[in-house]
């Protein structure tokens, strides 16, 4: 079976490349995927295969591929959302939606899923087990469809689970992986300080919310820097600090907004419990008032070491010429919510490189002119194969 689904997937090599371009040109906000959804569901109609849509919180599908055989439960995942960027590349399948574009490779997830599933809805009675194939929205904006999707109880049947991505960290045909914590988890914070605002001539009339404000951004920078074991990862970024007002008047209210990245669960629980006291301590100091929202987005994403393993060595014994290289990659500092799925069920998120060819230093993920070597969707649809193969015939 695996020889001839690879045989049938190298065929579709161009349909995947135009269903890719499809959706660059046509790329929709987390949340507001009409099309692209509709679009999918179409190319499920006529098949044999279980659809469920509108899964979560948004546009998720779940297409449920029975095997034959009776055998294992496992999930393939892909996103397809965009992102809120105005594309600058240079392609004849330019976004057609102003301001909107594919800056992450989500369309070429979903390319290389949608052709690896009907190729396998193909092959269904020579499947030992079942298949489920999650197209999930809205990954790049939290809260995210992952989370949403999980706790529909919809997966709770699944033994595994596998994701891949595309990142340009090495050319097309190389395959990285990464066991363990590989992805950092995140928060979004607003802070909002009340203080009572007065005349720049008289400050011992007035409290200083930008006083206050300026203490706590050098307050927060300790938390890394003398809480946090320097062996691990943490960074607290402050994005916004609106304080603005007259040069003489001494501010009332400021509001600052930012975010946390953390390698771990244990760094996380770290950097949380010191924000919130510096927070505290910050009204006991300055006799100010504030509002905290802390919002944890997606935990850091926690690869099974024994899948992962199963992955690199599946990989690596393939004797596949799309396959030309399977690496480790180091730990990796976005967030992504494939994290959520990995919270309940063991399995890998892996990545496939898609450095354009020709290209030295590429641009990377969420850049205005990101772009790929589309010969990566193959290699990505060729690797999730032979581990689905493989996992389900072993």
């Amino acid at each position: 079976m695996k020889a001839k689904l690879m045989e049938m997937l190298e065929s579709q090599k161009d349909e995947m490349i135009e269903i890719r371009r499809y959706l660059h040109e046509n790329p929709e906000l987390s949340f507001k995927e009409d099309e692209t959804a509709k679009y999918i569901e179409d190319f499920y109609h006529d098949k044999d295969v279980d659809i469920e849509t509108n899964v979560g919180n948004g546009h998720g599908i779940i297409v449920t591929i029975k095997g034959g055989q009776e055998g294992k439960t496992i999930g393939l995942r892909a996103d397809f959302d965009a992102l809120p960027i105005p594309e600058e590349t240079d392609v004849p399948f330019k976004s057609k939606n102003e301001g909107v574009m594919h800056a992450c490779g989500h369309d070429a997830h979903t390319a290389y899923l949608l052709i690896l599933a009907d190729c396998l809805i193909q092959l269904k009675e020579n499947i030992k087990g079942t298949i489920k194939i999650i197209h999930q929205h809205a990954e790049e904006q939290p809260p995210g469809g992952a989370k949403s999707i999980v706790e529909t109880g919809k997966l709770d049947d699944l033994e595994a689970i596998f994701g891949i991505h595309v990142l340009p960290l090495a050319p097309a045909g190389t395959v990285g992986y990464h066991s363990g914590y590989s992805f950092n988890g995140r928060t979004y914070f607003k802070l909002q300080i009340q203080a009572s605002g007065g005349h720049g001539s008289s400050p011992h009339k007035a409290n200083d919310a930008i006083v206050a404000g300026a203490q706590f951004v050098n307050a927060v920078q300790t938390i890394v820097s003398r809480r946090v074991d320097p062996m691990a990862a943490g960074v607290v970024t402050i994005g916004s600090f609106d304080g603005k007002g007259s040069f003489n008047v001494i501010k009332d209210s400021i509001e600052i907004e930012g975010d946390i990245r953390y390698s771990d669960d244990e760094v996380q629980h770290v950097i949380d419990k010191e924000f919130h006291r510096i927070v505290n301590g910050l009204e006991e100091m300055f006799g100010v008032t504030c509002e905290l929202t802390y919002t944890p987005d997606y935990p850091p994403l926690y690869n099974d070491p024994e899948l992962t393993d199963f992955v690199a060595e599946t990989l690596e014994n393939t004797n596949d010429e799309s396959i030309k290289a399977v690496k480790e990659f180091p730990k990796l500092a976005p967030s992504d919510d494939f994290a959520y799925y990995l919270e309940k069920i063991p399995g890998s998120y892996f990545y496939i490189g898609c450095t354009p060819k020709g290209v030295e230093e590429p641009y990377f993920n969420h850049h205005p002119k990101f772009d790929i070597d589309e010969d990566a969707i193959l290699t990505a649809a060729k690797a999730v194969g032979h581990v689905t193969c493989s996992y389900l015939d072993d």
